[in-house]
């Protein structure tokens, strides 16, 4: 993948945004001060930014924000739930747009971040220059359901899906989400410490076409990010994303129906399964539906990232 990206570059500037409810949000800004503004919203919730991320765009032509959600990454407080919905994300996006002030600015994301993408240009249509974003994602009852109940995932990957429901008592595991968010509360250190890595173990093995043994550790390996992405999701899934995504999608072509919308789906994404990339792509009949052949989820696929980087070299 490291031949496809633009070389590492360092940020220039960094700091952290007060958005008030006790958060802070960790924010910098790379590439070119006078280039055309983009902003990455990572996924989770709760996964972080990542310096990989700045090398999806060319440096030379953009002015390069990145930021950590309420409660993940180097934000505080760490994996904190209180005050933390879409709701409050949105505006978060928004506040960030007006610190740097930027009068317009491109959207990029994918996952969670496709979500939040979507669910910010609809409230702010004016702001957005344009959208890429890839593994559409909007939260809604059917995906939860693929991706952490009895779905195509759990078939394809039975024994890592047993593993996964070994965490929770057999009363539990018809209601997975549910389970584990009953750990997560719950007073045994242990026991949290197990699930929360069982969590995040989950969706790392089926987040590409091949997950080796040691990418999965390696995924794994930093406890501070393993108890944000999992705590967070939970919080968020529990909640349906605190989002109505079959009133958003009924909704864009009325609010975005003229922007710029890249939509790019591994055709074999079993965390955000294809079908929302198709119904979002019928909701804005001028997006360009980009369908990978040989891809999964995460952007870390040679497809996913040569796709990205060529659509965003164009915009």
């Amino acid at each position: 993948m490291s031949e496809i990206l633009y070389p590492s570059i360092e940020p220039d500037q960094q700091g952290y945004l007060d958005v008030g409810d006790g958060h802070r949000l960790y924010w910098e800004a790379s590439g070119n001060p006078d280039g055309a503004p983009i902003v990455f919203l990572h996924g989770g919730p709760g996964s972080g930014s990542n310096p990989w991320q700045r090398r999806l765009f060319n440096p030379e032509k953009f002015r390069i924000i990145l930021f950590d959600q309420r409660g993940a990454g180097k934000s505080t407080p760490h994996a904190g739930l209180e005050f933390n919905t879409t709701p409050h994300l949105i505006e978060d996006i928004e506040r960030l747009r007006q610190f740097f002030g930027f009068e317009k600015w491109h959207i990029c994301g994918g996952s969670w971040g496709s979500t939040l993408g979507l669910a910010y240009a609809h409230a702010y249509p004016d702001r957005v220059r344009s959208l890429v974003l890839y593994g559409i994602f909007l939260c809604r009852p059917q995906e939860l359901e693929d991706h952490f109940g009895h779905g195509a995932a759990s078939r394809i990957f039975a024994d890592a899906y047993e593993r996964f429901l070994s965490a929770l008592p057999p009363d539990k595991r018809a209601t997975p989400i549910e389970g584990y968010a009953d750990i997560f509360s719950s007073s045994d250190t242990a026991h949290v410490h197990q699930a929360v890595e069982e969590w995040t173990r989950w969706e790392k093995q089926v987040s590409a076409l091949v997950v080796t043994d040691e990418k999965l550790a390696e995924e794994i390996k930093n406890p501070d990010f393993v108890l944000a992405h999992s705590r967070l999701e939970n919080h968020y899934f529990m909640n349906g994303g605190f989002i109505n995504g079959d009133q958003l999608i009924a909704e864009l072509g009325t609010r975005i129906g003229d922007k710029t919308v890249h939509l790019v789906q591994g055709r074999y994404d079993l965390v955000c399964p294809f079908k929302t990339a198709w119904d979002v792509h019928k909701a804005l009949p001028n997006s360009r539906l980009h369908i990978l052949s040989t891809a999964g989820h995460t952007a870390k696929e040679p497809e996913t990232t040569k796709r990205l980087i060529e659509i965003l070299d164009q915009l």
